[in-house]
């Protein structure tokens, strides 16, 4: 009972906060900037019109992803980001379930990939808060599927990339943005306005 009470006590004597601070630190200090980076280094390999590239992935969720598992029953937008960790990727995907409602009207869904391992997009997934969509690992072969849609940089990374897919399985548009600007929810809400014109 008297190394209760002492253990009491002691943990009063802390300073405010300190046992908070010393045992996690906040979501920006762990962000890493890589500065500024050359805005495209890729070139693309699908155009509207074309069928896109089926793949399988690996979800933060435990479980696998098919593309072509969406055909004729739901319009597909995926979101390829560089990288975990970095301040445009960990502000632009949290920024999506503001989108959300928009892709439930144009009945489509979002998947989010990037080139890095399932623990590490575990953690920064954790970090940014719930996310409604499926966050994608495109790690093993690496960056496989980023490089069959012709997204992928000389530096193992992808590109920022919007592609939006129609239910058919076709390329409908692509935007690739500047790997340091966050695309636009304009962008975004154009791009599936753009996928409901061809019904």
């Amino acid at each position: 009972m008297k190394r209760i009470a002492l253990i009491a006590l002691l943990l009063l004597m802390l300073p405010a906060g300190a046992g908070a601070t010393a045992t996690a630190k906040s979501f920006t200090s762990l962000i890493y900037d890589p500065g500024k980076l050359k805005p495209i280094d890729s070139t693309l390999k699908i155009a509207p019109g074309d069928k896109a590239p089926d793949f399988t992935l690996r979800s933060v969720k435990g479980d696998t992803v098919t593309l072509s598992s969406y055909r004729h029953k739901q319009n597909v937008v995926i979101s390829f980001v560089p990288a975990a960790w970095t301040p445009v990727c960990s502000d632009q995907w949290p920024g999506y379930n503001i989108a959300k409602t928009f892709f439930t009207k144009h009945d489509a869904v979002l998947l989010g990939i990037t080139v890095d391992n399932i623990p590490t997009l575990h953690a920064w997934t954790q970090q940014m808060g719930e996310l409604w969509f499926d966050v994608l690992s495109d790690f093993w072969p690496h960056g496989a599927v980023a490089e069959s849609y012709g997204v992928l940089r000389s530096d193992g990374t992808s590109e920022r990339a919007l592609i939006f897919i129609d239910r058919e399985g076709m390329i409908n548009s692509v935007h690739i943005s500047d790997i340091n600007i966050r695309p636009s929810l304009e962008t975004v809400v154009a791009g599936l306005e753009n996928l409901d014109k061809g019904r």
